[in-house]
């Protein structure tokens, strides 16, 4: 199996990419596995999702062995369907309310550095490093990296990154603003399994609220954005989330999230 999830009593989905041998490279069956997997955090409304690559490297970007072995139309056809998976994934974790936590060490490359930065905590092992890799190879990119790098590090930056295919250190990553922090490399599970935990303890409805105005703030005029901050705020605070969190703070107790979200 190219994908493992399974949810925990916090209801964090941990989502596991398996292919330890192949640097977790993603062929046809991860992407197909990887939106399975979204899918089915979807289903289980879960309340944070963990994701996370076995074995030294995170993930290494498109399996160039599978590629390799096709051409002309069919591997037109082949990186479409690898593409529209591995995209379709992307596209169901984006409209979670649940917060995407993404532990990454080793190497991180091509799609790699998608599914680093689509996650809205990226945890950084020290010994990671950064390679956007797709023009090395004559490829442009995918995994929404043409579009999260800009938003991450600035175009001028993402141009750097993805025309000369440098590498970057963790260190460096966390300056630029690709990954939120850096732990010791035997921290890693540790620090990222508390991080999601934490976020599911969360009130998951404000959460997913507030993922989704960052997400369109740089598209979104001054003007427009700020009507659709009052009406999120205005649904936050009458549902049941708000009222405890209201409650709970006049109370001076910690608020109890962990039971079912409602609307109202």
């Amino acid at each position: 199996m190219r994908v493992t999830v399974g949810v925990d009593g916090a209801g964090v989905a941990h989502v596991e990419m398996c292919r330890e041998k192949a640097g977790n490279a993603i062929d046809l069956a991860m992407a197909q596995g990887l939106l399975d997997a979204a899918r089915s955090c979807r289903r289980a409304d879960v309340r944070a999702v963990l994701l996370t690559g076995q074995g030294r490297s995170f993930c290494v970007g498109g399996d160039l062995r599978e590629f390799a072995g096709l051409s002309g139309e069919r591997l037109a056809a082949h990186l479409t369907a690898v593409t529209d998976a591995l995209h379709g994934a992307l596209r169901v974790f984006a409209g979670l309310d649940a917060p995407l936590v993404a532990a990454v060490q080793g190497a991180v490359a091509g799609a790699g550095v998608g599914l680093a930065a689509a996650a809205d905590l990226t945890i950084a092992a020290s010994d990671a490093t950064f390679t956007a890799a797709y023009t090395g190879i004559g490829y442009s990119p995918d995994a929404g990296v043409s579009w999260s790098l800009p938003r991450l590090v600035g175009p001028k930056r993402a141009l750097d990154l993805l025309l000369t295919n440098r590498r970057v250190p963790s260190a460096e990553a966390a300056r630029m603003g690709l990954v939120s922090r850096v732990v010791a490399t035997d921290r890693l599970p540790e620090e990222a399994a508390h991080a999601a935990t934490a976020l599911a303890r969360g009130a998951t409805g404000a959460l997913g609220a507030t993922r989704r105005l960052v997400a369109g703030a740089l598209s979104t005029g001054l003007d427009a954005h700020l009507d659709v901050e009052a009406r999120h705020l205005a649904a936050a605070a009458v549902s049941a989330e708000g009222r405890e969190g209201v409650d709970a703070f006049l109370a001076k107790r910690r608020p109890d999230w962990s039971g079912p979200r409602m609307d109202s």
